[in-house]
């Protein structure tokens, strides 16, 4: 199908009214796969290759010697070991992920959508895809895998995933990293509705445990702007009360304190060696998949040529 044919569907506004969650996914996928962005899976993970660069100190029995006479560089080979990716995917159900602005997508189910793509996209290519879902407390949990009918297992548990109960994401994060034995990918999508050093200690205990961590940070454009100008009666979400409010009067302290949180979390990643991947639900999600997937592949690019 050409590439013109799938842009419609990248918006995020036509993607709420496709009730498929399987559908949105392959939307989002194939569009971007057919498009201008010719290969995205090579730019998730540098772990897709079967082979790495040869260092000191590696076995010279493992050199593949076809590479070197077309590349004049030595290459090693990696084995099933080494080369099978796993990706634990972990999606964020709590009640504040129900929010959405006017005419967008829930965060939830932008956030399911965006997991789902992902699912897709490693299971396409034969690597391995798990899953969970959690609010104060793991709800769902599938096991990695490559198969297809799993991955219509993970379509099908976030396709019938609800808002649940408050976040408790530091408490996930840390039983994760206890329960994940073999090192992987864990991807966090969440509106981290939590205390942030709280989640920063759990994201710690992941790194500590050998995993790769990448943070995406939801939230819904009303949430970054804060656009409202009447008198406003704001629902609570989380056991919050709702409160009835000037909004004019508070917007700048609430901006202020929406950007001392953002920026502790892209601090504190930093500091963790953690992507951390702000984004709105008003963003283009090929977009905002393509761009994290080109800036990944030159990071890696960068740390490969300086090791």
């Amino acid at each position: 199908m050409p590439t013109e044919d799938y842009t419609q569907y990248l918006d995020p506004k036509v993607l709420n009214k496709v009730s498929r969650l399987e559908l949105r996914a392959r939307l989002i996928v194939e569009g971007f796969i057919a498009g201008q962005h010719k290969s995205p899976y090579q730019g998730f993970s540098v772990e897709f290759a079967s082979h790495r660069e040869y260092v000191a100190g590696d076995d010279i029995r493992h050199i593949d010697w076809k590479v070197f006479g077309k590349s004049d560089r030595f290459y090693i080979k990696q084995y099933e070991e080494e080369t099978n990716f796993r990706a634990h995917l972990l999606l964020d159900a709590s009640e504040s992920m129900a929010y959405a602005s006017q005419g967008a997508m829930t965060k939830l189910d932008y956030g399911a959508t965006m997991t789902a793509a992902l699912a897709y996209l490693i299971i396409q290519q034969q690597d391995a895809a798990g899953l969970v879902v959690f609010d104060k407390d793991v709800r769902a949990q599938l096991p990695v895998s490559s198969s297809p009918a799993h991955l219509r297992a993970i379509l099908s548990t976030l396709a019938g995933t609800k808002p649940g109960e408050k976040t408790k994401i530091a408490s996930t994060l840390h039983a994760m990293a206890e329960k994940l034995s073999r090192k992987g990918l864990v991807v966090v999508v969440s509106d981290l509705f939590d205390d942030p050093q709280e989640i920063l200690l759990g994201l710690q205990h992941l790194r500590h445990k050998k995993h790769e961590v990448i943070l995406f940070h939801l939230m819904d454009r009303d949430e970054v702007d804060f656009p409202f100008q009447q008198l406003t009666r704001f629902v609570g979400l989380e056991g919050i009360p709702p409160i009835l409010t000037q909004p004019r009067a508070l917007r700048q302290a609430y901006l202020d304190e929406v950007t001392r949180f953002r920026e502790a979390l892209r601090k504190g990643c930093r500091g963790y060696n953690i992507d951390y991947v702000p984004v709105t639900t008003d963003q283009t999600l090929d977009v905002v998949l393509t761009a994290y997937l080109a800036t990944r592949a030159g990071a890696k690019a960068r740390s490969a040529r300086s090791a």
